[in-house]
Protein backbone atom coordinates (compact mmCIF):
# COMPACT_ATOMS: atom_id res chain seq x y z
CA UNK A 1 0.00 0.00 0.00
CA UNK A 2 3.07 2.17 0.61
CA UNK A 3 6.95 2.13 -0.90
CA UNK A 4 10.05 3.11 0.99
CA UNK A 5 9.98 6.20 -0.96
CA UNK A 6 6.84 7.21 -0.10
CA UNK A 7 7.61 6.24 3.44
CA UNK A 8 10.37 8.93 3.44
CA UNK A 9 8.78 11.82 1.30
CA UNK A 10 5.96 11.78 3.91
CA UNK A 11 8.15 11.60 6.89
CA UNK A 12 10.33 15.13 5.09
CA UNK A 13 6.71 16.61 5.68
CA UNK A 14 6.16 15.26 9.54
CA UNK A 15 9.65 16.17 10.25
CA UNK A 16 9.05 20.14 8.62
CA UNK A 17 6.44 20.11 11.90
CA UNK A 18 7.46 17.86 14.50
CA UNK A 19 10.87 15.77 15.30
CA UNK A 20 10.34 11.77 15.14
CA UNK A 21 8.96 10.53 18.56
CA UNK A 22 11.44 7.86 20.78
CA UNK A 23 11.05 3.98 21.35
CA UNK A 24 12.31 2.88 24.28
CA UNK A 25 12.66 -0.73 26.48
CA UNK A 26 11.08 -0.36 29.27
CA UNK A 27 12.36 -2.89 31.75
CA UNK A 28 9.68 -3.12 34.12
CA UNK A 29 7.11 -4.22 31.29
CA UNK A 30 9.18 -6.15 30.10
CA UNK A 31 9.52 -8.22 33.64
CA UNK A 32 5.66 -7.93 33.26
CA UNK A 33 5.61 -9.73 30.05
CA UNK A 34 8.54 -11.85 30.28
CA UNK A 35 9.83 -10.73 26.78
CA UNK A 36 11.73 -7.32 25.87
CA UNK A 37 9.20 -4.94 25.47
CA UNK A 38 9.64 -1.57 23.61
CA UNK A 39 7.49 1.23 23.13
CA UNK A 40 6.91 3.35 20.49
CA UNK A 41 6.12 6.82 22.26
CA UNK A 42 3.11 8.57 19.91
CA UNK A 43 1.71 9.95 23.24
CA UNK A 44 5.03 12.32 22.57
CA UNK A 45 3.13 14.03 19.32
CA UNK A 46 2.45 18.17 19.32
CA UNK A 47 -1.04 16.86 19.38
CA UNK A 48 -0.65 13.93 22.21
CA UNK A 49 -1.23 11.10 18.99
CA UNK A 50 -0.25 9.55 16.08
CA UNK A 51 -3.22 11.11 14.26
CA UNK A 52 -1.12 13.99 13.77
CA UNK A 53 0.97 13.06 11.18
CA UNK A 54 -1.02 11.46 8.39
CA UNK A 55 -3.11 14.91 8.72
CA UNK A 56 0.52 16.87 7.71
CA UNK A 57 0.98 14.63 4.72
CA UNK A 58 -3.49 14.61 3.34
CA UNK A 59 -3.77 18.32 3.90
CA UNK A 60 -0.43 19.02 2.27
CA UNK A 61 -1.19 16.87 -0.87
CA UNK A 62 -4.79 18.09 -0.65
CA UNK A 63 -3.53 21.69 -0.72
CA UNK A 64 -1.46 20.63 -3.70
CA UNK A 65 -4.03 19.37 -5.58
CA UNK A 66 -6.93 22.18 -4.55
CA UNK A 67 -4.65 25.50 -4.11
CA UNK A 68 -8.05 26.85 -4.02
CA UNK A 69 -9.70 24.67 -1.21
CA UNK A 70 -11.38 27.00 1.76
CA UNK A 71 -11.51 24.31 4.35
CA UNK A 72 -11.86 20.44 5.55
CA UNK A 73 -14.41 18.76 7.24
CA UNK A 74 -13.16 15.49 8.98
CA UNK A 75 -15.10 13.20 11.87
CA UNK A 76 -13.51 11.92 14.82
CA UNK A 77 -13.53 10.88 18.65
CA UNK A 78 -10.31 13.27 18.93
CA UNK A 79 -7.50 12.57 17.83
CA UNK A 80 -7.47 12.28 14.11
CA UNK A 81 -9.80 15.93 14.95
CA UNK A 82 -6.65 17.46 16.44
CA UNK A 83 -4.27 16.37 13.81
CA UNK A 84 -6.81 18.08 10.96
CA UNK A 85 -7.08 21.24 12.71
CA UNK A 86 -3.03 21.54 13.42
CA UNK A 87 -2.32 20.96 9.95
CA UNK A 88 -5.01 23.63 8.56
CA UNK A 89 -3.87 26.33 10.88
CA UNK A 90 -1.06 25.57 9.41
CA UNK A 91 -2.07 26.01 5.70
CA UNK A 92 -4.53 28.35 6.69
CA UNK A 93 -7.75 26.50 6.20
CA UNK A 94 -10.82 26.29 7.74
CA UNK A 95 -11.36 23.11 9.69
CA UNK A 96 -14.80 21.65 11.00
CA UNK A 97 -14.65 18.25 13.15
CA UNK A 98 -17.61 16.39 13.88
CA UNK A 99 -17.91 14.24 16.68
CA UNK A 100 -20.44 12.00 18.10
CA UNK A 101 -22.55 13.09 21.38
CA UNK A 102 -21.33 12.52 24.74
CA UNK A 103 -17.61 13.05 23.33
CA UNK A 104 -14.55 13.40 25.38
CA UNK A 105 -14.73 16.89 26.63
CA UNK A 106 -11.00 17.61 26.96
CA UNK A 107 -10.70 16.18 23.44
CA UNK A 108 -13.22 18.91 22.09
CA UNK A 109 -11.57 21.68 24.04
CA UNK A 110 -8.39 20.49 22.59
CA UNK A 111 -9.28 20.92 18.76
CA UNK A 112 -10.90 23.92 19.76
CA UNK A 113 -7.69 25.08 20.79
CA UNK A 114 -6.28 24.06 17.67
CA UNK A 115 -8.64 26.37 16.00
CA UNK A 116 -11.32 23.86 14.57
CA UNK A 117 -14.88 24.44 14.96
CA UNK A 118 -16.52 21.53 16.93
CA UNK A 119 -20.03 20.10 15.97
CA UNK A 120 -21.71 17.18 17.88
CA UNK A 121 -23.93 15.04 15.89
CA UNK A 122 -24.98 10.88 16.13
CA UNK A 123 -24.23 8.14 18.60
CA UNK A 124 -21.11 7.17 18.01
CA UNK A 125 -18.06 7.61 15.35
CA UNK A 126 -19.86 6.24 12.26
CA UNK A 127 -22.89 8.38 12.56
CA UNK A 128 -20.75 11.31 13.11
CA UNK A 129 -18.83 10.23 9.79
CA UNK A 130 -22.00 10.12 7.68
CA UNK A 131 -22.83 13.10 8.88
CA UNK A 132 -19.99 15.07 8.11
CA UNK A 133 -19.89 13.89 4.30
CA UNK A 134 -23.36 15.33 4.26
CA UNK A 135 -22.08 18.55 4.88
CA UNK A 136 -19.08 18.56 3.13
CA UNK A 137 -20.89 18.54 0.00
CA UNK A 138 -23.80 21.70 1.59
CA UNK A 139 -20.59 24.06 2.67
CA UNK A 140 -18.43 23.23 0.04
CA UNK A 141 -15.69 21.98 2.23
CA UNK A 142 -13.19 18.64 1.05
CA UNK A 143 -13.75 15.75 3.40
CA UNK A 144 -10.90 14.45 4.66
CA UNK A 145 -11.65 10.33 5.83
CA UNK A 146 -9.60 8.65 8.86
CA UNK A 147 -8.65 6.17 5.73
CA UNK A 148 -6.90 7.02 3.01
CA UNK A 149 -3.71 6.19 0.92
CA UNK A 150 -1.71 9.89 1.99
CA UNK A 151 -2.81 9.38 5.68
CA UNK A 152 -1.31 5.91 5.87
CA UNK A 153 1.50 7.52 4.57
CA UNK A 154 1.85 9.90 7.14
CA UNK A 155 1.13 7.54 10.17
CA UNK A 156 3.55 5.07 8.52
CA UNK A 157 6.32 7.10 9.40
CA UNK A 158 6.21 6.23 12.72
CA UNK A 159 6.93 2.69 11.83
CA UNK A 160 9.48 3.27 9.74
CA UNK A 161 11.09 5.38 12.85
CA UNK A 162 10.56 2.09 15.05
CA UNK A 163 11.55 -0.56 12.61
CA UNK A 164 14.79 1.29 11.38
CA UNK A 165 15.82 2.12 14.87
CA UNK A 166 14.95 -1.56 16.43
CA UNK A 167 15.38 -3.66 13.13
CA UNK A 168 14.94 -7.00 14.78
CA UNK A 169 11.56 -6.75 16.18
CA UNK A 170 9.57 -10.19 16.15
CA UNK A 171 6.12 -8.73 16.96
CA UNK A 172 4.59 -5.09 16.96
CA UNK A 173 1.54 -4.55 18.54
CA UNK A 174 -1.09 -1.93 17.12
CA UNK A 175 -4.51 -1.14 18.32
CA UNK A 176 -7.06 -0.72 14.98
CA UNK A 177 -9.10 2.34 15.03
CA UNK A 178 -10.34 2.61 10.81
CA UNK A 179 -7.16 0.99 10.76
CA UNK A 180 -4.58 3.70 9.57
CA UNK A 181 -1.59 2.82 11.94
CA UNK A 182 -1.98 -0.76 11.30
CA UNK A 183 -1.84 -0.26 7.69
CA UNK A 184 1.42 1.60 8.13
CA UNK A 185 3.19 -0.93 10.25
CA UNK A 186 2.32 -3.47 7.65
CA UNK A 187 3.31 -1.10 5.00
CA UNK A 188 6.75 0.25 6.16
CA UNK A 189 7.82 -3.75 7.48
CA UNK A 190 7.23 -4.71 4.13
CA UNK A 191 8.76 -1.50 2.57
CA UNK A 192 12.14 -2.55 4.88
CA UNK A 193 11.82 -6.23 3.71
CA UNK A 194 11.78 -7.67 7.23
CA UNK A 195 10.01 -10.18 8.61
CA UNK A 196 8.41 -8.30 11.45
CA UNK A 197 4.79 -10.12 12.76
CA UNK A 198 2.02 -7.42 13.12
CA UNK A 199 -0.83 -8.06 15.06
CA UNK A 200 -3.69 -6.16 15.54
CA UNK A 201 -5.65 -4.94 18.88
CA UNK A 202 -9.82 -4.43 18.72
CA UNK A 203 -11.92 -4.02 21.96
CA UNK A 204 -13.86 -6.94 22.19
CA UNK A 205 -17.25 -4.51 22.20
CA UNK A 206 -16.20 -3.46 18.64
CA UNK A 207 -15.11 -6.29 16.71
CA UNK A 208 -15.81 -5.31 13.00
CA UNK A 209 -11.97 -6.33 12.24
CA UNK A 210 -11.50 -9.14 13.71
CA UNK A 211 -15.08 -10.02 12.38
CA UNK A 212 -14.22 -9.02 8.97
CA UNK A 213 -10.92 -10.76 8.79
CA UNK A 214 -12.19 -13.85 9.86
CA UNK A 215 -15.24 -13.44 7.57
CA UNK A 216 -12.70 -12.55 4.56
CA UNK A 217 -15.23 -9.36 3.88
CA UNK A 218 -16.30 -6.33 5.61
CA UNK A 219 -18.62 -7.17 8.68
CA UNK A 220 -20.19 -4.14 10.55
CA UNK A 221 -21.76 -4.53 13.79
CA UNK A 222 -24.42 -2.66 15.57
CA UNK A 223 -23.80 -0.23 18.52
CA UNK A 224 -22.78 -2.20 21.63
CA UNK A 225 -25.47 -1.80 24.86
CA UNK A 226 -23.90 -0.56 27.74
CA UNK A 227 -21.59 2.72 29.45
CA UNK A 228 -19.29 3.66 26.09
CA UNK A 229 -15.58 2.10 26.41
CA UNK A 230 -12.36 3.97 27.99
CA UNK A 231 -10.84 3.09 24.68
CA UNK A 232 -12.53 5.24 22.12
CA UNK A 233 -10.28 5.23 19.53
CA UNK A 234 -11.18 1.51 18.92
CA UNK A 235 -15.28 2.22 18.34
CA UNK A 236 -15.20 1.48 14.72
CA UNK A 237 -18.42 -0.38 13.75
CA UNK A 238 -17.69 -0.15 9.54
CA UNK A 239 -14.17 -1.52 8.45
CA UNK A 240 -12.87 0.61 5.75
CA UNK A 241 -12.09 -2.29 2.60
CA UNK A 242 -9.21 -1.11 1.53
CA UNK A 243 -7.63 -1.18 5.11
CA UNK A 244 -9.21 -4.96 5.83
CA UNK A 245 -7.58 -6.05 2.32
CA UNK A 246 -4.31 -4.89 3.93
CA UNK A 247 -4.91 -6.33 7.66
CA UNK A 248 -5.80 -9.59 6.17
CA UNK A 249 -2.81 -10.00 3.91
CA UNK A 250 -0.37 -8.12 6.53
CA UNK A 251 -1.04 -9.22 9.62
CA UNK A 252 -0.85 -12.28 11.83
CA UNK A 253 -3.51 -11.92 13.97
CA UNK A 254 -6.37 -9.80 15.73
CA UNK A 255 -6.35 -9.68 19.27
CA UNK A 256 -9.57 -8.53 21.01
CA UNK A 257 -9.12 -7.27 24.93
CA UNK A 258 -11.88 -5.88 27.32
CA UNK A 259 -12.33 -3.34 29.10
CA UNK A 260 -10.95 -4.30 32.74
CA UNK A 261 -7.92 -5.31 30.38
CA UNK A 262 -7.20 -1.74 29.00
CA UNK A 263 -8.11 -0.22 32.43
CA UNK A 264 -5.11 -2.05 33.68
CA UNK A 265 -2.87 -2.03 30.72
CA UNK A 266 -3.21 2.05 31.58
CA UNK A 267 -2.60 1.72 35.24
CA UNK A 268 0.62 -0.37 34.68
CA UNK A 269 1.82 2.40 31.73
CA UNK A 270 1.86 4.38 34.39
CA UNK A 271 3.51 2.33 37.70
CA UNK A 272 6.08 1.23 34.95
CA UNK A 273 6.76 4.03 32.56
CA UNK A 274 5.13 7.17 34.05
CA UNK A 275 3.43 7.81 30.75
CA UNK A 276 -0.01 8.21 30.40
CA UNK A 277 -2.23 6.31 27.93
CA UNK A 278 -5.86 6.66 27.26
CA UNK A 279 -7.38 3.63 26.43
CA UNK A 280 -6.61 2.66 22.81
CA UNK A 281 -2.74 3.41 23.45
CA UNK A 282 -2.97 0.34 26.02
CA UNK A 283 -5.10 -1.81 23.68
CA UNK A 284 -1.50 -3.46 22.51
CA UNK A 285 -0.48 -3.70 26.36
CA UNK A 286 -3.38 -5.42 27.10
CA UNK A 287 -3.19 -7.45 24.27
CA UNK A 288 0.20 -8.78 24.90
CA UNK A 289 -0.54 -9.43 28.99
CA UNK A 290 -3.15 -11.73 27.76
CA UNK A 291 -1.62 -15.61 28.26
CA UNK A 292 -2.09 -17.07 24.96
CA UNK A 293 -0.44 -13.67 23.95
CA UNK A 294 2.45 -14.06 26.53
CA UNK A 295 3.38 -17.72 25.75
CA UNK A 296 3.48 -16.97 22.04
CA UNK A 297 6.28 -13.91 22.43
CA UNK A 298 7.87 -15.23 25.34
CA UNK A 299 11.31 -14.07 25.72
CA UNK A 300 10.94 -12.47 22.29
CA UNK A 301 11.83 -8.45 21.32
CA UNK A 302 8.44 -7.08 20.58
CA UNK A 303 7.39 -3.14 20.34
CA UNK A 304 3.81 -1.56 22.03
CA UNK A 305 2.20 1.17 19.69
CA UNK A 306 1.56 3.70 22.75
CA UNK A 307 -0.83 5.55 19.84
CA UNK A 308 -2.37 8.27 22.62
CA UNK A 309 -2.21 9.92 25.99
CA UNK A 310 -5.57 11.62 25.58
CA UNK A 311 -7.37 10.69 28.24
CA UNK A 312 -9.76 13.00 30.39
CA UNK A 313 -8.58 13.73 33.80
CA UNK A 314 -11.84 12.28 35.16
CA UNK A 315 -11.84 9.08 33.62
CA UNK A 316 -7.97 8.58 34.46
CA UNK A 317 -8.24 9.08 37.66
CA UNK A 318 -10.90 6.79 38.04
CA UNK A 319 -8.62 4.14 35.98
CA UNK A 320 -5.97 4.56 38.56
CA UNK A 321 -7.98 4.17 41.62
CA UNK A 322 -9.21 0.71 40.34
Amino acid sequence: MVSLAELEAAARIVYATMPPTPQIRWPLLSARAGCEVWVKHENHTPTGAFKVRGSLVYLHELRARQPAVPGVITATRGNHGQGIALAAGRLGLRAVVVVPHGNSPEKNAAMRGFGAEVRAFGRDFDEARAHAEEVAAAEGLAFVPSFAPALVAGVGTYALELLRAVPDLHTVYVPIGLGSGICGVVGARDALGLATRVVGVVHENYPAYALSVAAGRVVSTAPPPGPPTIADGLTVRVPAAAALAVIRAGAERIVAVSEAEVAAAVRHYCSDTHNMAEGAGAAPLAALLQAPEQAAVRGQKVALILCGANIDRDVYQQILAG
